[in-house]
């Protein structure tokens, strides 16, 4: 049976509270938390905090004290087993002074999921059957802990187990739903736009005058990482086609404003979005790595599927390697250097040929954090793309910490192969 709809018309404010010392030591971390609230986020509903507590009486019912005011929904996790130590239950019945009650309907769920392995039940399973009577009970289909729900002032608690599959499906195949019957939010829409080679603070001036024009409605998130900084419009409208419209618009003058700067117009890792590119365009690539040790294919290929585009890799760390696998020239690295337009050149063109591929990447440089000069200083890097007609090179200077050189390397690579791609495709 499901709870009594309420009379509420725009309750959207959620606050998850997760419970569990296992959290606070570092033993688990907190996958439930992102889950739910990207599964809320797709339905408008608004994660205003999330919450970790330790399995603590006065600190769980500070923590539901503080999110009723702040929140018109409260999604509680963990706590729910049958230990001494899950204390979730008799706390919010405390909370919500109530007391607890037999309910067979849980222990018949428990019966029906065991009905092949009844020697794994005891009496401390079968008292997964006490509830607190003021709440609407919900059946745990995935586990014995049943799942409670609190009316509180037209705002509602609902607690769930801590485990992921359990909560999960709770959240897919019965929370979700009621929730959506409950509430009426708004249309919610995201739109990823992931800008290259821009430092935050340099992008937010450029922005500054579109930015400061958005409607009311449309909120803006810089997320930077190095040599990236994803750029996240949220807006929030009744009509969602509206919605739909005004942010396309935006759309459009960002990409006046920033130009060949957008990398992609998704909320997606560099690596997926240029797997996407030559898969559509039915192009294969190649890698030929110095400084970055191979990570440009690694990187690729982590996507699944990525056999479909990718040929493979000559990581010619040495010069004899570039030499003798690559074709690189020695009178070319003896007069110009290892890192040196001249020699990713000949790599990019030696690893196209080797590997039969239509696009090729090479990589040459001093990641450190020592074997810098005075003219090819640490953080220096030359990159090369190529296909059978068409070649861009770039000199790069990134900084000292090594790991960070090499992942600004492998974006850079990935930006070029997509400059290449679409110049050659145009």
């Amino acid at each position: 049976m499901s709870p009594k709809k309420s009379k509420l018309n725009d309750g959207q404010l959620v606050e998850i509270i997760t419970i569990g010392d296992e959290i606070l030591i570092g033993q688990i971390v907190d996958t439930n938390s992102a889950w739910m609230a990207k599964e809320l986020n797709k339905d408008g509903f608004r994660i205003v905090q999330i919450t970790t507590v330790p399995d603590n009486e006065s600190c769980i019912m500070e923590a539901v004290d503080m999110a009723f005011k702040r929140a018109d929904i409260i999604l509680v996790t963990g706590g729910l087993g049958p230990t001494k130590d899950d204390i979730t239950k008799q706390t919010l019945c405390k909370y919500f002074h109530t007391k607890m009650i037999f309910n067979q309907e849980v222990i018949d769920n428990i019966n029906e999921l065991f009905a092949d392995r009844p020697n794994v039940l005891n009496e401390l399973t079968y008292g997964q059957a006490n509830v607190p009577e003021s709440a609407t009970i919900i059946q745990n289909k995935r586990g014995t802990a049943p799942v409670t729900w609190f009316d509180k002032n037209n705002k509602i608690l609902v607690s769930m187990p801590g485990v992921p599959s359990e909560m999960m499906w709770i959240m897919s195949n019965e929370i979700m739903p009621r929730l959506k019957a409950h509430f009426s939010t708004p249309a919610l829409m995201h739109q990823t736009v992931l800008v290259y080679g821009i430092p935050e603070s340099s992008l937010a001036i450029k922005l500054t005058d579109w930015e400061n024009a958005l409607p009311a409605f449309i909120r803006l998130a810089y997320l930077p990482k190095p040599g990236l900084v994803k750029l996240r419009m949220t807006g929030f409208l009744p009509d969602k086609d509206q919605l739909k419209d005004i942010i396309g618009q935006e759309l459009v003058k960002l990409r006046q404003i920033l130009g060949t700067a957008i990398l992609a117009e998704e909320d997606a890792s560099e690596e997926v979005i240029i797997g996407k590119l030559l898969k559509e365009k039915g192009l294969r690539l190649a890698t030929a790595e110095s400084c970055t040790g191979g990570n440009i294919a690694h990187t690729i290929t982590s996507v699944a599927g990525s056999s479909a585009y990718f040929k493979g890799s000559v990581v010619a760390y040495s010069n004899e390697v570039k030499e003798k696998v690559l074709g690189v020239s020695p009178a070319t690295i003896d007069e110009f250097g290892a890192v040196s337009q001249e020699v990713v050149e000949q790599m990019a063109k030696g690893v196209l040929k080797q590997l039969n591929a239509d696009v090729a990447v090479s990589v040459s440089g001093i990641a450190g954090p020592d074997g810098g000069t005075e003219e090819k200083p640490v953080g220096t890097v030359w990159i090369c793309v190529c296909t059978q007609t068409d070649m861009i090179s770039r000199r790069f200077q990134f900084g000292h910490l090594r790991n960070i050189n090499i992942s600004r390397a492998t974006l850079s690579a990935f930006a070029m192969i997509k400059e290449i791609i679409e110049k050659s495709t145009k």
